[in-house]
């Protein structure tokens, strides 16, 4: 189940730059359904609080997108929050390997930098990052976005063939 949410996930942010609420919201329910049936029910809501607690902060940011926020909880309800976790160590792995070849195949190294910084600044002040750079903004057209739906489905397979 984990890796036909994931996949169909990555297909529909490589194609249309968004993961389907019917998706997510059934991903989540089945993984509670199905943890459920096997006797951890309480581990599938943590993997999704875990999920949420770590996503939602970069959401409201402006970090990252809706869709993979709810892709990311519904992974949790799933996985639970050991192998949520994981999965989570995974995609980082795979989402920083596509940031850096997509920084240099866009020729943004001495912008990237820059932006890292006005990024640790901002947060160090108070302030959202997107409110003085609207490039960082997932919202705006401007910035360097990721399908980060990829990232989820490449760390999630990893982990399990792992």
């Amino acid at each position: 189940m984990l890796v036909l949410v994931v996949i169909i996930a990555a297909i529909f942010d490589l194609r249309w730059r968004r993961v389907p609420n019917w998706l997510t919201v059934s991903g989540t329910l089945l993984g509670i359904v199905l943890n459920t049936a096997l006797g951890g029910w309480w581990s599938s809501l943590e993997g999704l609080g875990l999920a949420l607690l770590i996503y939602v902060p970069l959401y409201l940011l402006r970090g990252m997108g809706g869709g993979d926020v709810k892709l990311m909880a519904a992974v949790g309800a799933i996985a639970g929050p050991g192998n949520w976790l994981r999965i989570l160590f995974f995609t980082l792995i795979f989402g920083a390997v596509a940031a850096i070849i997509l920084i240099f195949v866009k020729r943004r190294v001495r912008r990237t930098f820059q932006n890292i910084g006005l990024i640790l600044m901002s947060l160090g002040s108070g302030h959202a990052p997107y409110s003085k750079n609207p490039e960082l903004d997932v919202r705006e057209e401007k910035g360097l976005r990721l399908p980060h739906a990829v990232t989820i489905a490449c760390g999630a397979i990893a982990f399990l063939v792992l």
